[in-house]
């Protein structure tokens, strides 16, 4: 089965139209009592969509009945048939779900719901509201596969009917699917859907580049023909030798493809159409490796492109073992070899469930993988902040471009490359990655940030009281490592967030001779109740972050509110060490010693500006965000700091002051050199200090270096 005759190709669409042309094709392999409950259907999804037209012109129902269609060449069952027609009428018309229930039945109406939008509800903004239905269809989807099924193929019509809509339109329609959709066909192993849904996505956005490369293409094939005749020959006369039955087929490149391969590695069109495709379709796996061994005979392979998809499925279920020949006079052939079944699982996926009803229950099986990674949508669902958080996770999740990797008990884990040792925790399981503290990558330690390579085996040693390290969000790659550190560190932040709003709200009630402790609980529920928190914790953490100023919750808690202007008893002690409730800014870079000023910030507690920051200066019409801090005493950490050294231009000046700075205690983070004209240059340095004793300390040191003309620590 090539692409031109996919099993819901647009040759079908000339034919017949209607009704009719669906009634048809479902007779060809339901029984008469489900195409009748079919007919119902349609009639009453033509009756709720009576008066609506398309903006072609059609009568609506046209379009319910052709994603339908597409579905029924499918050979999907009843269920989803009747979902499709009724797929858009929870949406556009005053039906509503009951109805569809008692007329078709509960899990009919389930999957109607389940392909709906949310036009209901009001969001911020388009990117929100298609985010949440994006959100919406795959959680659905976990409930009944069969969803996303009729959501692909009501884009795929949409995407055939793109002609009718505004060009401005097309092409945001057309970025959405090969954003979306085209990266969900390809998950799910439905390559019909998304060859085709890619090259009417690239039509739509960019139709001048589609028209002059399908143009290029139709005139290359009829130069090449002579080639491919001989390689078949070659093919088939050695097949023959063997007594090998095997279909042979020519695999026609997609116009999508040529352009994506042509932009990613700088190709020029002529590079990219000297690539002769072959598949040979076989009975068995035993005689994939036997025909493997065949072509290998013929032609020279090329070292390092093959691929074994059949002992290592990819993670969409597709097996198919990989080749690359040099063909005659160098050209090269790519070769894939597999079974009837396996062909049929890379045309249809997830759908060939229902579509061939192979009965495939192993861990293979499109159906076993599509809901593993499911499972997964329904475990980065709970750890995302909104809707917007969800869709980027899962984006991140669709574009794999695959890795293997062992565990100690030699099982594989499928992993996008690039995948770090801690993405690999968390594939093995959550609570594996939240406790992970070191790894061995073929029984030698490794960082945790070292990038996974095909076939290592991968052990991750773990501790009771490990937590997730903000900083493993520079570098882990897979949506699930992302949203289970972003969920843990935003509860993290509610509990320092909590704390912080504690110290503030104390602070705050020293004016009226109060204390937090002593509040009694009729104080604290009049004062939820007019703020309308539920509970007392949910308005500590909305101090500690910002949200409420601290002296007017002090101000409802007092016994005399009169009392507004009287004194804090003193400023408030910080450490630095408070994690994501206290920000030392970039823009001064505060040291303890320095004298300082605290700035409530919405959202991210106290940011901490030295007083002569330039940036303070914006704030100060904001006295009620202003708030008195100072430094603890016996700080056990280092703060970074900014200086400027003014040097003459040598040989080696660079390292040498780095060595002086080092020499005293210090760790360089960052450096810039930039020269102000041939005698002499700047260098910028950011470097850790305990405190304003050991920078004064090492500044002496550098001063009396010669090649040092002047220092100075930058301001903001």
């Amino acid at each position: 089965m090539n692409y031109a005759a996919s099993i819901f190709g647009r040759a079908a669409r000339g034919k017949r139209s209607g009704i009719e042309s669906l009634l048809d094709t479902v007779r060809a392999y339901l029984p008469e009592d489900q195409v009748q409950d079919i007919e119902r259907a349609y009639r009453f999804g033509a009756e709720a969509h009576e008066g609506q037209k398309r903006l072609s012109g059609e009568p609506y129902i046209t379009h319910p009945v052709a994603v339908a269609g597409i579905l029924a060449r499918m050979r999907m069952d009843k269920a989803t048939l009747i979902a499709a027609i009724l797929h858009d009428v929870l949406e556009d018309t005053p039906t509503v779900k009951n109805q569809i229930a008692q007329q078709f039945g509960e899990e009919i109406a389930q999957l109607v719901d389940g392909v709906s939008k949310l036009t209901q509800i009001k969001f911020r903004s388009k990117a929100e509201a298609q985010a949440e239905n994006f959100r919406k269809m795959l959680l659905a989807m976990v409930q009944d596969i069969r969803v996303i099924l009729v959501k692909l193929a009501d884009r795929l019509h949409n995407m055939r009917t793109l002609d009718a809509m505004p060009p401005h339109k097309r092409r945001r329609i057309a970025r959405e699917t090969l954003d979306i959709y085209v990266p969900i066909a390809n998950r799910l192993g439905m390559n019909d859907f998304r060859l085709e849904l890619e090259d009417l996505g690239f039509q739509a956005m960019y139709p001048h580049r589609y028209r002059v490369l399908a143009k290029r293409m139709r005139k290359a094939r009829g130069n090449q023909k002579e080639i491919i005749k001989t390689i078949t020959r070659a093919f088939e006369n050695a097949l023959a030798e063997e007594s090998i039955q095997a279909e042979l087929r020519g695999r026609e490149k997609h116009v999508y493809s040529v352009y994506k391969k042509m932009k990613e590695k700088a190709l020029s069109f002529d590079e990219v159409l000297d690539v002769y495709g072959f598949r040979i379709v076989v009975d068995k796996v035993d005689t994939c490796y036997r025909v493997l061994g065949v072509v290998h005979n013929i032609y020279k392979p090329v070292p390092g492109r093959f691929k074994d998809y059949i002992a290592i499925p990819k993670a969409n279920g597709y097996q198919s073992l990989h080749t690359v020949l040099f063909g005659p006079n160098g050209v090269p052939i790519e070769v894939q070899i597999r079974t009837v079944d396996m062909d049929r699982i890379a045309e249809s996926g997830i759908a060939a469930h229902w579509l061939y009803k192979t009965g495939s229950s192993g861990s293979t099986s499109p159906e076993v993988r599509a809901r593993e990674w499911l499972r997964s949508v329904l475990e980065m669902q709970k750890g995302s902040g909104n809707s917007l958080e969800f869709l980027e996770n899962v984006k991140v999740d669709l574009f794999p471009d695959e890795v293997y990797v062992f565990t100690p008990q030699g099982d594989i884990r499928r992993l996008p490359r690039g995948a770090t040792a801690v993405d690999f925790a968390y594939a093995v399981h959550t609570d594996v990655g939240n406790t992970c503290v070191a790894a061995k990558i073929d029984r030698r330690l490794a960082p945790l940030r070292t990038p996974l390579v095909n076939g290592q085996t991968v052990e991750i040693i773990t501790a009771p009281n490990a937590r997730p390290n903000p900083a493993w969000l520079n570098f882990v790659v897979t949506a699930k490592a992302r949203a289970n550190i972003r969920h843990y560190l935003k509860n993290l932040k509610e509990e320092e967030a909590v704390e912080l709003g504690r110290k503030l709200l104390d602070r705050a009630l020293e004016a009226y001779n109060l204390r937090v402790r002593s509040l009694r609980q009729e104080q604290i529920d009049v004062v939820l109740r007019d703020f309308k928190l539920d509970s007392f914790e949910h308005l500590l953490e909305s101090i500690g972050l910002g949200h409420r100023p601290a002296p007017l919750v002090a101000r409802r808690f007092a016994t005399d509110p009169e009392e507004t202007n009287a004194a804090y008893q003193g400023p408030l002690a910080i450490s630095g060490t408070e994690g994501m409730v206290v920000t030392m800014p970039r823009c001064c870079h505060p040291i303890p010693g320095d004298e300082i000023i605290g700035y409530l910030s919405t959202g991210r507690g106290i940011v901490v500006h030295r007083e002569n920051c330039r940036n303070v200066a914006e704030y100060r019409d904001q006295p009620d965000k202003w708030i008195e801090v100072q430094w603890e005493k016996n700080i056990g950490r280092d703060f970074i700091v900014e200086v400027r050294v003014e040097v003459a231009n040598q040989r080696g000046v660079l390292a040498t002051v780095a060595a002086t700075i080092a020499e005293t205690g210090s760790n360089i983070e960052q450096v810039s050199v930039q020269d102000r004209d041939g005698s002499t240059s700047v260098l910028n340095f950011l470097f850790a200090v305990h405190d304003r004793k050991h920078l004064a300390a090492i500044i002496r040191h550098l001063k009396k270096m010669p090649q040092v003309l002047r220092i100075q620590r930058t301001k903001a």
